[in-house]
């Protein structure tokens, strides 16, 4: 599967953004099964961004992801300090193994593929800065604001328009959703947005 067809198979808009020492991640809130659309107003629990310690992860595949990392990350003896790519890369590895074991993932994905696939992207706001986990488990840490889902490109685009324009970093992350809502059928209205003061900020390579 290529970062294209990725892409298009999660059916969902994550955001996360970093500016003038604050963290902001977002997520849509529209849920879909093929063609139907499940809202907000038809569905409780539709929450994409889960809270486990003092981290936020936002996620895109499955809906059944959304129960399968609360379980995992509530039942942790205590709650991981993910401040660096090393630290998530370990805990991902963890979570993948449960997801194998416990929860009955198929890892398969691609031929050409050489781990096993996770079958869902995530991405993670702490204190620590803004971090992106992919579906074989490559973390990259960024230093302004990145996306994943259907609706990608759209945000990822929008927010690179405003980004030097805007002093807010959740304006920033709001023209990414309102982008992706826009042109892509698989995110809606209304967002999810949570914001975070952080530390040791390093933004485009300064300090």
């Amino acid at each position: 599967m290529n970062i294209d067809q990725e892409m298009e198979a999660y059916m969902s808009t994550i955001v996360v953004v970093r500016k003038n020492g604050i963290g902001v991640i977002g997520a849509d809130t529209l849920s879909k099964f093929g063609a139907m659309k499940q809202s907000r107003e038809l569905i409780r629990d539709n929450t994409k961004i889960i809270k486990f310690g003092e981290n936020y992860m936002a996620y895109v595949g499955d809906c059944a992801f959304g129960h399968t990392l609360r379980l995992f990350f509530s039942n942790l003896k205590s709650s991981p300090t993910l401040n660096n790519t090393d630290k998530i890369f370990e805990i991902s590895c963890k979570l993948h193994k449960k997801l194998k074991e416990d929860y009955y993932l198929r890892p398969e994905e691609d031929d050409d593929d050489d781990f096993e696939s996770s079958r869902f992207e995530s991405l993670i706001l702490n204190k620590y800065g803004i971090f992106g986990l992919y579906t074989l488990r490559s973390i990259d840490e960024y230093t302004k604001f990145f996306s994943f889902g259907s609706g990608s490109k759209y945000a990822l685009g929008a927010m690179q328009t405003v980004y030097d324009l805007y002093e807010s970093a959740e304006d920033i992350a709001k023209v990414g959703l309102e982008a992706a809502a826009y042109f892509d059928d698989g995110t809606g209205e209304p967002f999810e947005i949570y914001k975070l003061e952080l530390i040791n900020i390093r933004e485009g390579g300064n300090i």
